[in-house]
Formats: structure tokens, sequence, C-alpha cells
């Protein structure tokens, strides 16, 4: 990432920023369309489709955390209560359940302690930073 300019606060170059700024509209606008009317779902799913058209067509990586609230289906945002049904399990190893009410496709996760997602690991942040407090703790 570069810096462009050195006047006022530091902003970085990001390849495809109009790209992203279009798939976060995309989220939000499925997400308020299911909360405000949870019967409008063709709506919603058509923007998380949209969403990931964009990025397969410009090759971008989508947030683990933003991957793990979309059914892989039928393109529908899981949102608990309303198109999806979330569950603890403790068989084996304790893992949430995510099934989604209209194709009932279902979604595991491992529920562990000290689990991080690829994106909220230090070494993965914008501009290369790192925090002081998780490096002292793990050397420790």
């Amino acid at each position: 990432m570069k810096k462009k300019g050195s006047k006022g606060a530091k902003k970085w170059h990001v390849p495809n920023r109009e790209a992203f700024q279009r798939m976060n509209f995309l989220y939000q606008a499925a997400h308020s369309t299911l909360v405000q009317n949870p019967d409008n779902i063709e709506l919603a799913r058509f923007y998380i489709a949209t969403m990931r058209t964009i990025a397969k067509r410009l090759v971008l990586r989508i947030d683990p955390s933003v991957k793990r609230t979309i059914c892989k289906k039928c393109n529908l945002l899981l949102l608990p209560g309303i198109t999806a049904k979330v569950r603890m399990r403790a068989k084996r190893e304790q893992h949430v359940v995510v099934t989604c009410l209209f194709c009932k496709m279902v979604k595991r996760f491992l529920a562990r302690e000290n689990y991080q997602l690829w994106s909220e690991k230090p070494e993965f942040r914008l501009g290369g930073e790192t925090d002081v407090t998780t490096t002292t703790e793990k050397s420790a």
C-alpha cells in the first residue's frame, strides 16, 4: 500500500476501492432489507448474489466474517432468528451450527477459545502495523 499525499490524515491507496465500497453497500442493503421486512427475501438474495459476482469478477477476497453470514447454496444473508437457526453442539468438539431456514444448508464452525480468523491476526493488518501487546503476550 502506498501513501498518497503528505497533507492531512494518512490516506492509503487501496486497489479496487470502488468495488469494495459497492460490495459493502450491497451487504448493508441486504441486511437492512431483511431487518425491516423479513418477507422481502428475494431482494436480499439479489443483493448478496450481486456482491459475490463482483468479488468473483474482480478476484477480490471477501472477509471471512462476512462469508460466515452468507448461505453458499441460496445466497441468503443468515440472520439468527430471521433466516437462520443457530445452535451450540458439543459432539466431538464444541461447535456452532448455523442452519439456513429456507434451503436447510448447514454450516459448522469450531468454537475454540483462542481461535482467530486470518483477517484478525496482527500480521495481516493494513499497513503492516503490529500490535505490541499481542506480540509480547505471545513471547511470554
